[in-house]
């Protein structure tokens, strides 16, 4: 991040589920209960646990959700929180999807992202589920969002 993080206003943790781009570290529990208020990245299937844990949970500033799985297709997990869930949500955050996302499909992430009070989506053009050689351009897109809602007053 290009931004100078101001660690008396938030930290930023990552939450990194389900492999994205080689990664698969998990922050427990406990580590992020000891934490100030967090923004929250998680990818994939580690996406829709990160949003229900952040709808219950006001420490969390901003929420970043990388191919949060909107039509999950053959992988059985539960249904995601819906609009009267979401309107709650009144915190910054970011859907981020490849063009050719078979989990994210745009057209369904542009829906899903805008039953949200406060989120932008965008989407990363000849792409799929895994970023498929356009992955510093996704962590960009991130790192921005990052930068945005870490350096606010």
């Amino acid at each position: 991040m290009s931004a100078t993080i101001s660690h008396r206003r938030t930290a930023l943790a990552l939450i990194l589920a389900a492999g994205c781009w080689g990664l698969g570290t998990v922050i427990s529990k406990r580590a992020v209960a000891e934490l100030p208020p967090l923004t929250l990245l998680s990818v994939q299937l580690g996406a829709s646990v990160a949003l229900r844990e952040a709808l219950d949970d006001a420490r969390v500033s901003a929420l970043a959700l990388v191919g949060i799985p909107v039509r999950p297709g053959d992988v059985e997990m539960p249904p995601l929180p819906d609009r009267t869930d979401l309107r709650l949500f009144a915190r910054p955050a970011v859907l981020l999807a490849g063009e050719h996302d078979r989990y994210a499909p745009p057209e369904d992430l542009r829906a899903y992202g805008a039953l949200f009070p406060q989120a932008e989506v965008v989407v990363v053009p000849g792409t799929d589920h895994y970023f498929w050689r356009r992955e510093k351009e996704a962590a960009s897109v991130i790192g921005a969002f990052a930068d945005r809602v870490l350096t606010r007053p």
